[in-house]
């Protein structure tokens, strides 16, 4: 046989970790229900040419696929898996816009494949779990406060360190930049986003390089100046105007953040943190954009990004302008796993396994298994019935926290159930013991619970 070799940049969790995967998405989708959203999927690949020339790099990231007894001359479009949800999402809209309700509200938790280098959090195959609303022709800035509200109260149900959510509008940056006089925006906003990833240094060397934007550099600390500005209100937009730029553009993305601060600040205060220095990569984005850290793990970067984006989706008649964001479970997950943040109570579901006297009352046991599991406690029967301690020791090592051990069918005494805790065991009826609550499921815990 082979030796199996890893492949690294395609995560695959222990058991345990699975519970605590599986526990997020879940609360993640019943959150995005109760804000109205409705599910959708779609397929695993898109063509290229619709992939591509999103920025990024993107070309460098997609994944093409391509059947390995094809030959050279067979027809059709080249496929790549896709490397995030909106764009397939657009691709969806555009395909069902007449038996779609607009606004449309859905929420989307798939895999996504990107070519990256592997490294901490990030991966080449990951989960990630995107809300979007999509008006028909127009859509009102309040989604753009609502969205970043909804990714909060998600948060809020989940065990993770606290977090901010940082905004910019990509039209103050932008209308900055041209009021400078800088004619290549794209490259600029490209780089001032690797900003916390790099440094003010590096970026003004990129900024000022030759066979970069060549900025000069007066305009090259003008940029930084501006990326350096943040507020948790209104306030910012003073900052901006101190710097004596002027440009409509820029106007436009102040008076619409501003708008944004101000409308999140009656909801949720201090949960929004106007960052000036928040550009994302990609293109499509036209507006709004969004980042979200955990605080104490900034140098990790954003665990859950999005914005407004106008003309991604378009048929030439009707444009359907959206603002979404995704959180990106797979590397939020692998963050709190690597700093022992949580962690499951079990590495299985089960809560009860039945012990085994003998092979012969197997079937005895299954009965007592069925029995539970009609009302909802997960059960396992014992692998093999060997002495009880081993059977104990086989539960214990899974983190099972009930033995059941049947009672003699021909003489006194009925069944029994230990908690392997405390030690207590007690008579117990199939029809009708119920364990703790807390213990039916596994539980996530966290460092402070266990201090």
């Amino acid at each position: 046989m082979s030796r199996v070799t890893p492949i690294s940049g395609f995560p695959e969790f222990l058991p345990s970790e699975r519970i605590v995967e599986q526990y997020f998405l879940d609360t993640i989708r019943e959150t995005f229900e109760l804000h109205g959203f409705a599910s959708i999927e779609t397929r695993a690949v898109e063509p290229i040419e619709r992939l591509s020339n999103q920025g990024e790099d993107t070309d460098k990231e997609i994944y093409a696929v391509r059947r390995l007894g094809a030959s050279a001359d067979d027809e059709g479009p080249g496929l790549g898996l896709h490397f995030d949800l909106t764009v397939p999402f657009a691709r969806y809209v555009l395909e069902n816009s007449g038996k779609l309700s607009f606004p449309f509200r859905r929420y989307q938790i798939q895999r996504v494949w990107r070519g990256e280098r592997p490294q901490e959090g990030r991966f080449r195959e990951f989960t990630q779990a995107d809300i979007d609303v999509v008006g028909d022709g127009t859509l009102p800035f309040h989604y753009e406060v609502e969205l970043p509200l909804v990714i909060a109260d998600a948060f809020s149900r989940l065990p993770i360190p606290p977090f901010r959510i940082q905004v910019n509008n990509r039209q103050i940056p932008e209308g900055f930049y041209r009021g400078l006089g800088i004619e290549d925006v794209t490259s600029v906003l490209r780089i001032v986003d690797k900003l916390d990833k790099i440094g003010p240094d590096k970026i003004t060397q990129l900024l000022t390089a030759a066979d970069g934007p060549a900025l000069t550099p007066e305009t090259a600390k003008q940029v930084l100046r501006l990326a350096e500005i943040s507020a948790t209100d209104a306030s910012f937009v003073e900052q901006v105007r101190a710097l004596g730029v002027q440009h409509e553009i820029l106007d436009e993305g102040l008076e619409r953040l501003a708008a944004i601060m101000t409308a999140a600040n009656e909801h949720a205060p201090g949960l929004l943190v106007a960052d000036l220095k928040i550009a994302r990569g990609l293109d499509y984005y036209t507006g709004t954009v969004y980042e979200t850290q955990l605080i104490g793990h900034e140098s990790y970067g954003s665990i859950c990004s999005g914005g407004r984006y106008d003309s991604l989706a378009s048929d030439g008649k009707t444009t359907y302008p959206g603002v979404g964001i995704s959180i990106g479970v797979s590397r939020l997950l692998a963050r709190l796993f690597s700093q022992g943040l949580l962690k499951s109570s079990r590495s299985t579901p089960t809560a009860v396994l039945v012990a085994l006297n003998n092979e012969d009352e197997r079937a005895d046991a299954m009965r007592t298994a069925a029995a539970l599991r009609q009302r909802g406690i997960p059960v396992e029967v014992a692998p093999a019935a060997a002495k009880f301690g081993k059977q104990i020791k086989f539960a214990d090592r899974r983190g099972i926290p009930f033995v059941w051990f049947k009672g003699p069918a021909d003489g006194p005494g009925g069944d029994t159930v230990k908690d392997l805790r405390s030690g207590d065991q007690v008579p117990a009826d199939a029809a009708s013991w119920t364990p703790p609550t807390e213990d039916v499921r596994p539980g996530i815990e966290t460092p402070q619970e266990n201090s």
